[in-house]
């Protein structure tokens, strides 16, 4: 009994926090990336949302907290396009799908998104899991508030045809199919329209097909185009009759065209686009959200070698350096970029690493915030709610000690975090 009674006050306590009024002032606001920052301002939070933001350092209204950020830099809660919670690249990968229950996959995802949030990442779009039923039951507990976490958008399962980027492999047959959901898994036109629709009604907000195959399969099967048009377009032309944005994952250059000819809303990673490619970004006006990072940690696993299978290592060898060169084209020819780290390959909560390599491929500090923020939130088709400070909107709130303006690098150490109203919890400080 004393647990249910300690469940309902916590329950009450989070409720209370919500609709509690919150002044925060900031010293410099960037309240929307893009924008040039502001000094000496004031958001004022009610029931989880910004009721205004002010110029000056306003007086709270009676009853109301005062959080004081004045030497410190404010922004939107930034937003991570691609990661996958319940999973987490490393030597014992293998072993951990077939050993580890499916509570215990959502009891890691769980402390995953607890260390994602504190990092200062308000809002992630999980890309695929094996089991989907564990990612939605986290995306609604965290939207309960019964566990801390950044708000998730999910996929469910990631769509491929058979032999494709993203199932298991390399087990017995009954093990394959035991550790994974075969919803995602179609062949020819019928079955793709059927495949979307089934995510859709288990809940999906975003459809992710594999246009090409990718590095972390257990499958020799390259890195280029493995649906075939008429299936590309049929899997965009569903989902977003539906009513949901679509990204594909791709390496390879015929993969991307396709999916970028048949209107998809983004390209997952990207790395060898070429000029036609870039010719349909702009055309087709998709984001490109390149996942440096990942790239990065496959090329120094095959290099160092025992935690990646042969077939792996021979993509990751070939792939690695080559996402970064790919962002450093399409951001120079004037494509919309996204943030994304695939984290799962590298270790949650340390999203913002992307920030630097993104800076070294050429991306100016101004641009990479915002891909972070406004853009994300445009091409996760949540712009009236994250992204940018401003009345309505969620309050998703960060702050650093310095100017992440001047150095990207800031936002790798993140020093208050606020999610939908709600501190959250920074190195054992709340």
């Amino acid at each position: 009994m004393r647990l249910v009674l300690d469940e309902l006050a916590e329950k009450e306590a989070t409720k209370t926090m919500q609709t509690h009024e919150t002044v925060i002032h900031a010293g410099r606001l960037l309240a929307t990336p893009g924008e040039a920052p502001r000094r000496g301002q004031s958001v004022w939070i009610a029931g989880g949302k910004i009721k205004s933001v002010a110029s000056g350092f306003i007086d709270p209204p009676s009853g109301a907290r005062l959080i004081d950020l004045k030497d410190k830099f404010v922004l939107p809660g930034l937003i991570d396009c691609h990661v996958h919670l319940t999973a987490q690249l490393g030597a014992d990968y293998r072993l951990r799908l077939v050993e580890d229950t499916d509570p215990k996959v959502a009891l890691d995802a769980a402390q995953r998104a607890q260390v994602t949030l504190a990092a200062g990442f308000t809002t992630v779009r999980d890309v695929g899991a094996l089991t989907p039923e564990v990612i939605y039951a986290l995306r609604a507990a965290i939207a309960e508030g019964k566990v801390p976490g950044p708000r998730i958008l999910c996929v469910g399962a990631i769509l491929s045809p058979t032999g494709g980027h993203g199932p298991a492999y390399g087990y017995r047959g009954d093990v394959c199919a035991c550790i994974q959901s075969n919803i995602g898994v179609c062949d020819g036109i019928d079955a793709c329209r059927r495949a979307v629709r089934a995510q859709v009604a288990q809940g999906a907000d975003a459809i992710k097909f594999v246009a090409t195959g990718g590095v972390l399969s257990n499958l020799r099967a390259g890195v280029d185009q493995q649906f075939t048009d008429d299936e590309i377009r049929t899997i965009i032309e569903t989902a977003h009759r539906l009513g949901r944005p679509v990204s594909a994952h791709a390496h390879g250059a015929a993969g991307i065209n396709a999916a970028l000819a048949a209107g998809v809303d983004s390209i997952e990673h990207g790395s060898f686009l070429d000029d036609q490619s870039i010719k349909l970004f702009l055309e087709h006006r998709a984001f490109h959200t390149p996942t440096i990072i990942a790239g990065m940690t496959v090329l120094e696993m095959a290099q160092r070698g025992g935690a990646l299978t042969p077939a792996q290592t021979e993509k990751a060898l070939g792939v690695g350096e080559h996402i970064k060169q790919a962002l450093a084209r399409s951001y120079r020819a004037g494509v919309r970029i996204t943030f994304g780290t695939d984290m799962g390959v590298g270790p949650h909560g340390q999203n913002a690493r992307e920030f630097a390599l993104m800076a070294e491929a050429g991306m100016t500090s101004a641009d990479a915030i915002k891909a972070a923020t406004v853009n994300a939130a445009e091409l996760l088709d949540i712009a009236d709610v994250a992204g940018s400070l401003a009345p309505g909107k969620s309050a998703d709130i960060i702050a650093v000690d310095g100017d992440p303006l001047g150095d990207v690098t800031e936002l790798e150490r993140v020093t208050f975090v606020m999610a939908r109203g709600v501190r959250a919890t920074i190195g054992g400080m709340s």
